[in-house]
């Protein structure tokens, strides 16, 4: 599923949404201009290809369109599709009337519908449908947003960073000046601000959202047919899922008015078409250094992948013990074995040589052109500092690999797997760092999202104290296991009690699952944090020294990998510029491409599934799981046109967080949405290839079908016809 990763599935507070933090953040700053780089050197870099890139909004690829499509992106064709995209979480979504319903993958909703669910009413399991808007179901802490306006401010941000200062100095420069920014904007405009670093440092954007904070559940279908195939069939193709979720925008207690939302296409998309996607992609690392890749390749995604082979165990063992255990776990279980499989996919496609003898080749080609200018006797100092730059970076990253296990052990918080902790540390930290100025504060604690923060802060969610107790004890082992029983941390953490008497302690003896308390403690304070006495509070009070002093330096060394990133993207932005598009950081973004079958194994994968290879592949597995079907759709076959489309593929340029994103066509109808990438674009992150790689979509056919024939929903399929308007 090319949703959200598993980290953020779980609540991980910070005043700031967007992707969390990391040790691969793309933000930069460049301290040098490059004036002097020549146009045969500036040639090497990463140009798009084929129908490659995930174009901004503002810097959209026109002419390569045109060129090869005899297609014209207008501005007004551009702003409706923009203003017509949601984001949603770590995700996308669409609005699809002028009443507020936005529609996602029943993948990027199942948060929100286990919140909500009950050992009564399981949401998630059976689905739901609000027959009317008095049913519809509020869901707490959930927020979606638009992107209003976008201002280039590159030349503030640059501005605020001096040649002679230390990575350090560089890092609470470029830290306070866009805290600056973004709270001015938001003052002035009363949207929502975010300064959004490009093309390796080389451009700085403030992006404007609208954000909705009254977010209803409308309908989601059974997860079996959302998710149909299970685990076997993620990532692959062909696919038979109606992986769909809708929901309503509320403003003031009734339902949004939305000027720009997408009109339906009852037909879908034709073999071989021109559609476009719209959405939210999370990070791509494709002007990333090799000595960078070396290190996902080796460390990094080892790492992860043993943390989320160990969690699969764990909530696998949890879910087994009870039908009541299974459904508390299931978005901790699905989002991990999510996340493990496209892990996998990803080392995989590190671990092919060609791959890395690519990058290598290319990246050696570039060295040795400013190499070749420096013997011709033009060194210049900004031309020494890009033939260093690699150098540096991986240098830094040399020392990144020293502290890593302590950062996602204490700072990304891998040793305090706990909603609960999560609250604490919140809580711990804002007080804190509100007694600073804003632009000196940890970075998502700006003022700017403080508004979102507090309403994912005070939100009533179910948090369940077996199942807390379960992830916090197994988190604390690791923690061990990760720096050793004899490690200062880990003796103060533990104070002499086994990790499970340790976790059991802090979950049961903490407040912290109540909203009202977490909200008096908020209001309160640092005076009313001291004085509470709360168990999981001081856990967290007892690393956060630690926590903080490495997460120091971990910046330090990403500030110095920034700026010498900074250098080589100047030298290729200089030439591409807007021609080529930047790495993706989960914001908003258009592709392209055809809709497009492939070959695979000397066999040719058609473009498109139907109900009726659905039906064959459930009747061919003996109807046994995860290839059963929801009762509904076993008695109500002969509702169903067999002959109906469910899932296309097309060759537009995808990553994770594209999950919900809507596919549209010249006339910007809507003819259907992403769910998942095959097993050969797994490896997007670090290149895109149309060979195989697919985009995997739910077709416009298949959700209006299903509504009016299956769950008899007729008049939620007209809202989404348009009729009755």
């Amino acid at each position: 599923m090319r949703g959200d990763c598993f980290m953020s599935t779980v609540f991980h507070a910070s005043w700031r949404p967007g992707p969390k933090i990391s040790l691969w953040s793309s933000s930069s700053i460049p301290r040098f201009s490059l004036p002097w780089l020549p146009l045969a050197l500036l040639t090497l870099g990463c140009g798009s290809r084929a129908d490659e890139g995930m174009w901004l909004y503002n810097h959209p690829p026109r002419e390569a369109i045109r060129e090869k499509y005899g297609f014209e992106l207008t501005d007004a064709w551009l702003k409706h599709l923009q203003l017509s995209s949601v984001r949603f979480g770590g995700a996308s979504g669409e609005f699809v009337s002028e009443e507020g319903l936005i529609l996602s993958n029943h993948h990027v909703g199942a948060r929100a519908l286990q919140r909500l669910s009950t050992p009564e009413h399981n949401y998630l399991r059976d689905g739901f449908y609000a027959r009317t808007r008095a049913e519809e179901q509020p869901c707490p802490g959930l927020e979606v947003s638009v992107l209003k306006e976008i201002e280039e401010v590159t030349a503030a941000v640059n501005a605020a960073v001096q040649p002679a200062m230390s990575d350090e100095e560089a890092f609470r420069a470029r830290r306070a000046v866009i805290a600056a920014i973004e709270k001015e904007s938001q003052d002035k405009t009363g949207l929502r601000s975010e300064v959004v670093t490009l093309y390796q440092g080389a451009e700085y954007h403030l992006y404007r959202y609208q954000k909705y904070t009254d977010i209803r559940l409308v309908f989601a279908p059974e997860e079996q047919i959302a998710f149909y195939g299970g685990d076997p069939d993620n990532f692959e193709y062909p696919r038979f899922d109606l992986d769909i979720c809708l929901f309503r925008a509320y403003e003031q207690g009734h339902p949004a008015r939305i000027e720009h939302y997408l009109s339906w296409s009852q037909v879908g998309p034709a073999d071989h078409e021109l559609v476009f996607v719209s959405g939210h992609p999370g990070r791509t690392d494709r002007l990333r250094t090799v000595a960078e890749l070396e290190y996902l390749r080796d460390r990094e995604y080892p790492r992860t992948l043993r943390r989320l082979y160990r969690l699969e165990v764990l909530f696998g063992a949890y879910s087994a013990r009870s039908a009541e255990n299974a459904r508390r776990a299931r978005n901790d279980l699905f989002g991990v074995r999510n996340s493990r499989k496209a892990r996998d996919g990803a080392l995989a496609g590190l671990l092919d040589p060609k791959l890395m003898d690519a990058r290598k080749a290319s990246e050696e080609k570039l060295r040795s052109s400013v190499r070749t200018l420096l013997e011709q006797g033009k060194p210049g100092s900004s031309a020494a500092q890009v033939e260093q730059a690699w150098d540096h970076v991986a240098q830094a990253q040399q020392a990144i690999a020293q502290r890593a296990v302590e950062y996602e052990l204490l700072e990304q918080g891998a040793g305090f797997n706990s909603v609960l902790f999560r609250y604490a540390r919140s809580l711990l930290r804002a007080a804190v760092e509100r007694t600073k100025p804003d632009g000196q504060r940890l970075e998502e604690y700006q003022e700017a999202g403080r508004a979102s923060f507090e309403h994912e802060l005070f939100a009533q969610n179910p948090v369940y104290e077996d199942l807390e107790v379960v992830k916090l004890s197994d988190s604390l082992t690791a923690l061990v296991e990760g720096l050793g029983y004899d490690h200062p941390v880990v003796r103060k953490v533990l104070g002499g009690l086994p990790p499970h008497e340790r976790a059991g302690a802090a979950v049961r003896g903490t407040k912290l699952a109540a909203p009202a308390a977490r909200r008096q403690l908020y209001e309160g304070g640092l005076k009313a944090l001291d004085q509470a006495q709360d168990p999981m509070i001081e856990l967290a009070r007892e690393i956060d020294s630690e926590a903080r002093a490495v997460r120091k330096e971990v910046e330090a060394r990403r500030e110095a990998i920034r700026q010498a990133h900074a250098q080589i993207g100047k030298a290729r932005y200089a030439l591409e510029g807007a021609s080529h598009y930047p790495d993706a950081t989960g914001t908003l973004r258009l592709s392209y491409g055809v809709t497009a079958g492939y070959e695979e194994d000397a066999r040719q994968v058609p473009f498109q599934t139907t109900f009726a290879g659905l039906y064959r592949r459930a009747a061919g597995h003996g109807y046994r799981p995860p290839f059963d079907l929801p009762q509904r759709w076993l008695a109500n076959e002969h509702q169903l046109n067999p002959a109906t489309p469910l899932n296309f593929v097309c060759t537009a340029d995808i990553i994770g967080g594209n999950s919900g994103s809507p596919v549209v066509n010249r006339r910007g109808e809507f003819v259907g949405i992403i769910f998942d990438g095959n097993i050969q674009s797994l490896v997007a992150d670090f290149l895109y290839t149309e060979d195989q790689a697919r985009a995997v979509c739910v077709h416009s056919s298949a959700i209006i079908e299903a509504l009016q024939n299956l769950y008899d929903a007729r008049p939620l399929a007209d809202e989404l016809l348009g009729r009755g308007k």
